[in-house]
This record gives structure tokens, C-alpha cells and sequence, in this order.
């Protein structure tokens, strides 16, 4: 039983912003004080639902060298999550219900709830869609082959309709591969004057106009995932106006930095799709403002210290996201005047679990009590030496950002606490 006392309350199912007390029983939000119940003194804080990143990396199994359950939940619990959604690229993939069933029973005792996307196709190798109803059964709570793209626009219209008669959703990696592989940046002034191929913006918004055609040819849900660029947030928005079932999300990097980084940060700065330019990055803040973009994802993708030492060609794409995901998206998006704190907090809590058909992301009396307390005035220059991922690489890494992390709970149980900023509690 717990009060959390003068917060302010932001609930995004409700729009609203108001100083009130919040009342956390039995692992749900309730409607009146518990007698007894312990005080959590929470003036000058944010009170809002605890955050659902719906697309990171745990590398479990196969890679834990890089980051495992443990290791990213903790960051997640750090980062103000109380859910994620893992993807299905692991070595093996996650292509068998077996595989998801090992996964959702290892990441029952981790601190935030772990759901787990299952492979579209066999082995990732876009060749043999998996079997859907199995890995439903099995718990998978939505479908990706993130990583690569189905280029095979046959099997991808197979692949949306089956999805779509069980109710599942696929998320998509759309980038061309025929037109990225092998090249590390994006296409354009920087990679011409690094001398470095570079990835085509065109990649990523083929075939996104692509996915959205299909999903409107087969009726069904896509999800597109890591938006980048300016023209997929335009055919994301004309697709939406046409009724097409289409969503997608996008990550702090895109619209907090440009390819113009790249050459300074070098493999921190590395992911795909890659950095774009600046039009690109003001265009998906607009997208995020007006409802195209209906989610904030990280893409949280660690790798070891040594791969990404290595040079910006040789070194793999990828970057940690979690424990900066709130003071990045205040940073960029509150402070910077493009959302509300009711909005941006849909877009980090509430948005991701319509989404997936899933409950949560509003502190009205019955929710769970997945809860994040931040101070919205706080800023800190980011120290990647204090991370709980394994993870280090970051394009944020001594940049100064505000909003800062002071505890999230997961069904009414504190699940991270920052230990450098300690509440203060009455009556327990």
C-alpha cells in the first residue's frame, strides 16, 4: 500500500495534468487512500505511467556478452520502463515457440515485464514464414524479423494476412537491403566527404510506401519500426488519411541528432537506418506532434566495448537508448515546445501498449501501477560509466539533457530507485 503525495500527475489516456495524490493497492492504482498505507513525499515531481519500450535488444540467448535479461532490465527499470518488447534477432532467433517460451520463464524473475516478438520467417532469412499460431500460444506478443527486411513482397502479403486473423501485429524493418548492405552511413555530404557508401534514404521510404501498400492491399495491421526519414513520414501520413492500418515509431537519436555528428562520434553515432539530415529530423518531430508517429521506441541495440571501438565501416550498428530515453525525448520534444507532457508521455507509455492490445499507460483506479516518478527540471550531463546496460555506446554520452529518473515501479513494487536522489518517506 503506498500514497505518493503532490506529485504532478500526468495520466495520457486522460490528456490531463493536475497536482493530486496517487494511490497505489494490492499492484493496481485505487480510487481512495489506503489507511496505513506508507507516504512518498513526491513534491516537484512528474508522476506519469511507467514507460513501454516497445522495441529493444536483450541479446538473449546468444550474445550476453553484449547485454542479457538482467542487464537490460535493469537499465530499462533506470530508464523509467516497466515493459519492453524484446526482438526476435538472438542467435538463435526466436523463430520456434520453444525459443519464446525459454525467454518469457528466464525473464520472470527480471524487474520489469519482458514480452518477446517472435520471427516472421524461419531463421530471419525471409524465405519461410514461421508458424504464427504457435508462437502466439507460446506467448509471442507481436512479430518481426527487425534487423533485416522481407523483401519477398509475396511472403510479406502472406505474412500480414495470417497475422491479421490471429490479431497480430508485424513490425517492420524497412530498409532495402539490395540498396543498404554494406554500406555504414547515410548517403549524402557526409558520407561523400568521409569518403564512406552511404545508405540511401530512398531504402528506408521504398519500402515503407511498400509495407503500407501491402497492409492496405491485406487489410491488415504493419507497424513500421525506427522512422527516419522525412518522405516515410509523409507516406506514413498519407497512408493514415486513406485509412490504411499502418502505425510506426521512431527513436531519440532521429529527431535529437543529424548525420553531422557522424563524423565526431564516429561508431556511437552508428545505427540503422542511420542519422539523416536536418529536414529529416525536424520532420519527424512534426510527425510525432501531429499523430503520424505514434510511438517513442529506443532500439535499444548494445554491442561489447571492443566492436564498437572499431572503426565507423567495421564496427556494427547500434546504440544503447534506455537510461536516456526520458531526458532525451524531454529534451528534445517538451523543452523544445513540440508536445505536452500529457502527449509525450502517450507516446512513451500509453501509445506502445494500445499498440500491442495490451492494458496499462494511465494511472486511472484498476490500471496496473506501473509508475515513473522523473524531476522534469533536473539536468545532468550523461556518464555512461554509471549505466546498468552493458552496453556503453551512445551518441548522448556526455551530452546535457533534462529530466532525470528518480524512481519506477512495476505493479506497485519499487523497481529502481536513483541512488544519488533519495525520497523522503512518512509513515512507514
Amino acid at each position: 500500500m503506498l500514497i505518493i503525495k503532490n506529485a504532478l500527475a500526468v495520466d495520457p489516456a486522460l490528456k490531463t495534468a493536475s497536482h493530486r495524490d496517487i494511490y497505489v493497492d494490492n499492484g493496481v492504482f485505487a480510487a481512495e487512500p489506503i489507511a496505513g498505507a506508507a507516504e512518498l513525499d513526491a513534491s516537484g515531481l512528474v508522476a506519469a505511467p511507467a514507460f513501454f519500450d516497445m522495441h529493444v535488444h536483450f541479446r538473449e540467448p546468444g550474445q550476453t556478452d553484449k547485454e542479457d535479461i538482467a542487464s537490460g532490465s535493469a537499465a530499462a527499470a533506470a530508464g523509467g520502463a516497466a515493459r519492453v518488447l524484446c526482438m526476435a534477432n538472438t542467435i538463435p532467433p526466436i523463430d520456434s515457440p520453444e525459443l519464446v517460451s525459454a525467454v518469457i520463464q528466464k525473464s520472470k524473475s527480471a524487474p520489469v515485464r519482458v514480452y518477446q516478438a517472435a520471427a516472421v520467417t524461419k531463421g530471419l532469412l525471409g524465405r519461410e514464414l514461421t508458424d504464427f499460431a504457435a508462437l502466439k500460444k507460446a506467448g509471442a506478443a507481436a512479430l518481426s524479423d527487425d534487423g533485416r527486411p522481407i523483401t519477398d513482397a509475396a511472403l510479406m502479403l502472406e505474412a500480414l494476412r495470417r497475422a491479421n486473423e490471429l490479431d497480430m501485429l508485424i513490425i517492420a524493418h524497412s530498409e532495402d537491403s539490395s540498396l543498404t548492405d554494406g554500406k555504414a552511413i547515410n548517403l549524402g555530404a557526409v558520407s561523400e566527404r568521409l569518403g564512406i557508401s552511404g545508405r540511401p534514404a530512398f531504402a528506408e521510404e521504398y519500402m515503407v510506401a511498400r509495407d503500407a501498400m501491402l497492409a492496405s492491399l491485406a487489410g491488415a495491421r504493419v507497424h513500421i519500426a525506427h522512422v527516419s526519414t522525412a518522405r516515410s513520414v509523409e507516406i506514413i501520413r498519407r497512408a493514415k488519411a486513406e485509412g490504411v492500418r499502418i502505425s510506426c515509431e521512431t527513436a531519440p537519436h532521429y529527431f535529437s541528432f543529424t548525420e553531422d555528428v557522424v563524423a565526431e562520434l564516429g561508431s556511437a553515432a552508428k545505427m540503422y537506418p542511420p542519422l539523416r539530415t536536418e529536414k529529416d529530423r525536424l520532420a519527424v518531430i512534426a510527425g510525432l506532434r501531429d499523430g503520424t508517429i505514434d510511438c517513442i521506441a529506443t532500439d535499444h541495440a548494445p554491442h561489447t566495448r571492443a566492436e564498437k571501438a572499431l572503426d565507423l565501416e567495421a564496427a556494427p550498428a547500434g546504440v544503447v537508448g534506455l537510461e536516456t530515453l526520458l531526458s532525451a525525448s524531454l529534451s528534445a520534444l517538451y523543452r523544445g515546445g513540440a508536445l505536452t507532457l500529457p502527449e509525450l508521455m502517450e507516446k512513451l507509455s500509453l501509445a506502445p501498449a494500445r499498440l500491442l492490445g495490451l492494458p496499462g499507460g494511465s494511472l486511472a483506479p484498476g490500471n496496473p501501477a506501473d509508475l515513473v516518478l522523473f524531476d522534469p527540471r533536473e539536468e545532468y550531463r550523461v556518464d555512461t560509466s554509471l549505466f546498468l546496460s552493458k552496453g556503453r555506446s551512445t551518441p548522448f554520452s556526455g551530452k546535457k539533457l533534462s529530466g532525470l529518473v528518480m524512481m519506477t515501479l512495476r505493479a506497485g513494487r519499487i523497481i529502481y530507485e536513483n541512488p544519488r536522489r533519495p525520497l523522503l518517506w512518512t509513515n512507514l
